[in-house]
């Protein structure tokens, strides 16, 4: 889609294509008083921009958007995925080594346990070994730092989400 297309469209079906890139009504709502974009930069800035006003509520819901990773068999259905924006971000999850997968897994359920939302790291090049050991690393943290740390992770995937969809 282009940005004129983008600018052009109605609240309702802007921010149902903003909600593919987070599903934070904080974020959605700052993004929407923004339109229109001048250009990209614009739209990038914007982004920016709203999530570095968010609070701790506003990163909990653009967190839920992603699928839970609860188990092994909703990994391999979350990896497995295709035509969906996240399942090419976490293509280095695609034929991961089995103990991996269970790794992230058993790590997953352990890190939601401790902090109360589910670990998110922006996967895009990023192998199913490598983040297993940033998910195991990134246990031993404090919840303040590890919210801070997920909510920068979350900036990422929005921006790489937006450039996505124009």
């Amino acid at each position: 889609m282009s940005l004129e297309a983008f600018n052009a469209m109605s609240n309702a079906d802007a921010r149902a294509a903003l909600a593919l890139c987070c599903v934070s009504d904080g974020w959605l709502d700052g993004m929407l008083a923004r339109r229109p974009f001048a250009d990209e930069n614009a739209l990038r800035s914007a982004a920016d921009e709203v999530w570095s006003g968010l609070g701790e509520s506003d990163f909990l819901q653009a967190f839920e958007g992603h699928p839970k990773i609860g188990d092994v068999n909703s990994l391999r259905e979350k990896y497995a995925a295709s035509g969906s924006l996240a399942a090419g971000e976490q293509a280095g999850v695609q034929g991961a080594d089995p103990g991996i997968i269970e790794r992230l897994a058993a790590g997953n359920a352990a890190y939601q346990q401790r902090f109360g939302f589910i670990f998110i790291v922006c996967a895009s090049g990023k192998s199913a070994a490598e983040m297993c050991t940033l998910l195991e690393s990134r246990l031993g943290n404090d919840r303040s730092t590890e919210l801070s740390i997920a909510a920068e992770e979350q900036r990422k995937i929005l921006r790489l989400r937006l450039e996505n969809l124009l």
